[in-house]
C-alpha cells in the first residue's frame, strides 16, 4: 500500500496527497490566523471538499476551484450558492447528499452525516452580515486505490451512527475536531475514536483561537481508555504526517 500525506493548514483546513492526487478539505487560507501558506502556494488540486457553509470552512474554496479547475465536492445547497459566483452547478461542482459517492475512477469520495448547525456565511456575510440558507453540515470518506482511506469529519459532535461509518467504510484515518466549543471536545472525540475504530486519530479545529483550546495530553489519555487500539497523531500547524 502507498502512503497518504496529510498536512495541517491550520484550524480545520487539510491537504491530502495520496496515489498521486491532491485533495483539500475545508480550505480556509486568507483569513485563517494560523495558516502557514498563501493562496499563491496553491496551484494543483484534484478535489476541493467543503463540509458546510461557515466562513472558516467554506473559506477560500470557491476561488480555489476557479484557480485549479478541481471540482467542488459539496452539498446541493452549497453548489447552488457557488453557482452565484460562476461555479456551474453539477459541472464545476459535484453536489452530493448523505450516502452519495463521487467516483473519480481511481478514488471515491462519499458524503456522510455530521451533527452541526450551519448556514452559509459567505461573501454576503463578510460584507454586511447576511446569512444564506445552507442545510447543515456533512463529513467525507475518501477511498483510494492504494492508500489508506480517510474519514474527514469537518465540524461535528459525536453521534452513534459514527459506528455506521466504521462498518460501511472502515476508514483507516479519522480526522476529527476536538476544540470543544463549536464541535466535539476531548471526551466526545475520544468516544468518537471508539465508534469509528480507525488505526489513526488526527485532531483538528483547536488552538486557532483562545476560546477553542485542547489539552492533547488529556485527549490521548481518554483515547487510551476508550479506544486503546487507536494511535493519536500529535502535530502542529504546518506539519505533514505520512501514514501507510
Amino acid at each position: 500500500m502507498s502512503q497518504a500525506k496529510i498536512t495541517w493548514l491550520g484550524h480545520a483546513s487539510i491537504q491530502v496527497e495520496a496515489d498521486g492526487k491532491v485533495l483539500y478539505f475545508d480550505p480556509w487560507i486568507r483569513d485563517n490566523p494560523v495558516c502557514p501558506i498563501t493562496m499563491d502556494d496553491i496551484a494543483v488540486a484534484d478535489a476541493i471538499c467543503v463540509t458546510h457553509g461557515h466562513n472558516d470552512h467554506i473559506g477560500d474554496s470557491l476561488e480555489m476551484v476557479k484557480k485549479t479547475g478541481a471540482p467542488l465536492i459539496c452539498t446541493p445547497e452549497i453548489g447552488f450558492y457557488a453557482a452565484r459566483y460562476g461555479i456551474e452547478y453539477d459541472v464545476a461542482s459535484t453536489p452530493l447528499n448523505i450516502g452519495g459517492t463521487w467516483d473519480a475512477g481511481d478514488f471515491q469520495i462519499t458524503m456522510v452525516n455530521a451533527v452541526h448547525t450551519a448556514e452559509i456565511l459567505g461573501a454576503e456575510f463578510a460584507k454586511d452580515g447576511t446569512v444564506m440558507p445552507g442545510s447543515g453540515s456533512v463529513g467525507f470518506v475518501v477511498a483510494f486505490a492504494d492508500a489508506p482511506s480517510i474519514y474527514y469529519g469537518g465540524d461535528t459532535g459525536v453521534f452513534g451512527d459514527m459506528a455506521l461509518i466504521r462498518d460501511l467504510y472502515s476508514p483507516e484515518i479519522a480526522i476529527l475536531p476536538v476544540g470543544g466549543k463549536y464541535n466535539m471536545g476531548i471526551r466526545e472525540a475520544a468516544y468518537a475514536a471508539g465508534l469509528v475504530h480507525p488505526a489513526y486519530f488526527v485532531p483538528i479545529h483547536y488552538d486557532t483561537f483562545p476560546n477553542q483550546r485542547a489539552d492533547l495530553d488529556a485527549l490521548e489519555r481518554e483515547i487510551k481508555v476508550r479506544a486503546p487500539y487507536v494511535e493519536m497523531i500529535r502535530w502542529n500547524v504546518g506539519d505533514t504526517r505520512t501514514i501507510e
